[in-house]
This record gives structure tokens, C-alpha cells and sequence, in this order.
């Protein structure tokens, strides 16, 4: 069974701390909000399902926490702020949030002690959901694999990155359980290695075979005819099907497109954000230069180098073959899919 990269029990979030892997396997215990808040910022906790996941039980331990909550929206509005500014792109965080919000109001003549169980509850059930998703993903997704298929993927899109299964890489797992998937290859993930350090460690828990990859290999071995599929997540699909997922994806994407390379983003309705018209609108958050600057601890560049660090793009929708939602494939034009998506 794939990791369980988040748990919340006894008061208490387990986290597996991803900025850790591959060397070790450390689980940290978070109690209180900020120290979470600071995980997710940090990107201990990372991918935006797991965002999520990691948003609601924050809430719950930021309202518990408060012992004397005479005013609970007031202090849900502080948990929400500290929350939201944490990683701005992954609409799954504000997705949660809102949810959470709405079982505060639906809660709130509770007193304290059934107001905490209740947010509890909802917390467990948006987890279990986003999980259930994620495995519904995956057996829709599976066909999109040839027969003896190779998977080009980038990021990390495992349990990791979604609370508990996945998204791209769930369709590779389902497929692999199938018998129908050959290999993945695996970008490296510039700078902060995703691909490399997590995406490589799932799929060697697994057994299934894969080779790693730099991101610029990917163009060579698409012209070599090496492989058939790209599958990437997402952080933020806009109303008109424009995907903002980790740097790099773009690139991938028009590779893709000039290689007749099929080119799939798969991620939960969660990840949806029907408020935002296209690309242009998605918040792209800008990460520290030291990220590029060092690779886990060791300077590559001059020191004072200047540096960007944009830690997402976005591929246009005239570039995506279909979006794999838990509710369908959704193919252009993307609007219209979408808007059915969400009425359902």
C-alpha cells in the first residue's frame, strides 16, 4: 500500500518531513498551528491535495488550541490568514479552508469541546475524500496507458503529494498493477528535486521501474521515440483549462505538442478554481534564491548570484490533451467540461 504521508491522531499531526527523503525517514509531530503553518511554507508538507489535508487539520488545532474561544469566527479568521499565506498557488489550501469554514458556521452554538469535535470530523472526512479521489483518478486514468507504455512525469505527484495515493502517479500505479505500464521516467525537478528525491523513492517502494532523468533530457528522449505518455499534477486549473502545476511543466508541454506526445494533468475537482477565468489570473509564488543557488546544502553558483525562482508556470489549455478529475476526463472545450464537473 502506498505511505501515508499525513495522519492526525490525538491531537496531533504526523507528518513524514519530505524535505528529508531520500536519506531519511523522519516523522514530525505538529500541536500547534504555526508550527504546521511553517511545515507547509517550508514544504515539509508539499503538493497541493496534501496542502489541503495539512490546511484543515491546522484549523483544528488552531481552534483547539484557543481554550477560550468566545468568539470562534474571529479566532477562525486568524488560523485562516496564517494558513493562506503559506502557499499562495495551491488552490486546494483554500479549498479546505473554505470547507472547514463552512463546518465552523454550520457548528457554532457548539460549545468548544463539540465545536473542536466537529471540525475533527470534517478534517478526517475531507482526508478520506481526497484519497477516494485520488483512486477514482487513477482507474479512470489507466487507459490512457499503452500497452508496454513508458510515463514521462515531473514534480511529485504520489502519496506524498496528495495525502495518501495520487494523481499522475496514481494512473502509473494503477497501471503498473494492470500490467500494462513498461517504465517511468522521472524528471529530476529542478531546484528542489521532487522528481528525484520523492517521485523515485515512491515508485522504489513499489517496485515499479523507472529511470531519473535532468529536465533537459526530456526533449531528446521524445525525439528518440522513447515515450508515449506525460502525466503531471496539478497546483491550480483555471476555468478555461490552463494548468498551473511546477516549474518545468510548461516546457514539457510543448515538447509534447511538438513530439504528438499525449499530455495529460490529472488532479482532484478540489484543485479546480472556477473563480479564476485562465492562467493569467493564478498567483505564481516566487521561492527563495538560495533554492537555486544550492543543491541540498552545497553552493552552485557564485554566491551573491541573482537569481529567480518562480516555483510554478502554466501551460496553456490549447496544449493539454485532458484533464483526469475523479469525475471524468475532461477534454476541450474546457470550460463547458468543467462547468458540468462542477454541477455534479
Amino acid at each position: 500500500m502506498p505511505i501515508e504521508p499525513i495522519v492526525f491522531r490525538d491531537g496531533v499531526v504526523e507528518l513524514i518531513d519530505q524535505r528529508r527523503l531520500p536519506d531519511e525517514e523522519v516523522t514530525l509531530r505538529i500541536a500547534d498551528v504555526v508550527e504546521l503553518a511553517d511545515a507547509i511554507r517550508s514544504m515539509a508538507i508539499r503538493g497541493a491535495p496534501s496542502i489541503g489535508v495539512a490546511a484543515a487539520y491546522g484549523v483544528v488545532l488552531g481552534m483547539s488550541n484557543a481554550t477560550e474561544v468566545s468568539e470562534p469566527m474571529t479566532r477562525f479568521r486568524e488560523v485562516r490568514e496564517l494558513l493562506a499565506a503559506t502557499r499562495p498557488t495551491a488552490v486546494n489550501l483554500f479549498w479546505a479552508l473554505d470547507r472547514m469554514q463552512v463546518a465552523l458556521e454550520r457548528n457554532a452554538d457548539a460549545d468548544h469541546a463539540d465545536l473542536v469535535e466537529a471540525l475533527t470530523a470534517e478534517a478526517h472526512r475531507l482526508h478520506d475524500d481526497e484519497v477516494a479521489a485520488n483512486r477514482r483518478i487513477g482507474q479512470l486514468g489507466v487507459r490512457l496507458v499503452p500497452e508496454g507504455g513508458t510515463v514521462l512525469t515531473h514534480c511529485n505527484t504520489g502519496a506524498l503529494a496528495t495525502g495518501g495515493y495520487g494523481t499522475a502517479l496514481g494512473i502509473v500505479r494503477a497501471a503498473w498493477e494492470r500490467e500494462t505500464l513498461a517504465k517511468v521516467f522521472v524528471d529530476e525537478t529542478r531546484p528542489r528535486l521532487q522528481g528525484a528525491r520523492l517521485t523515485a523513492w515512491e515508485l522504489a517502494q513499489e517496485g515499479i521501474p523507472h529511470e531519473v532523468i535532468v529536465d533537459g533530457a526530456a526533449a531528446s528522449l521524445m525525439a528518440a521515440g522513447e515515450i508515449d505518455l506525460v502525466l503531471v499534477g496539478a497546483d491550480r486549473i483555471a476555468r478555461n483549462g490552463d494548468v498551473a502545476n511546477k516549474i518545468g511543466t510548461y516546457s514539457l508541454a510543448v515538447l509534447a505538442h511538438h513530439h504528438r506526445i499525449p499530455f495529460y494533468t490529472a488532479a482532484p475537482v478540489s484543485t479546480i478554481d472556477p473563480d479564476c477565468p485562465n492562467g493569467g489570473a493564478i498567483p505564481i509564488e516566487e521561492r527563495p534564491a538560495d533554492e537555486v543557488r544550492s543543491v541540498r546544502g552545497v553552493r552552485v553558483t557564485p554566491p551573491d548570484a541573482p537569481v529567480r525562482n518562480p516555483a510554478f508556470d502554466v501551460t496553456p489549455h490549447a496544449l493539454v490533451s485532458g484533464i483526469v478529475t475523479e469525475r471524468g476526463i475532461l477534454t476541450s472545450p474546457y470550460e463547458e467540461a468543467i462547468d458540468r464537473v462542477l454541477a455534479r
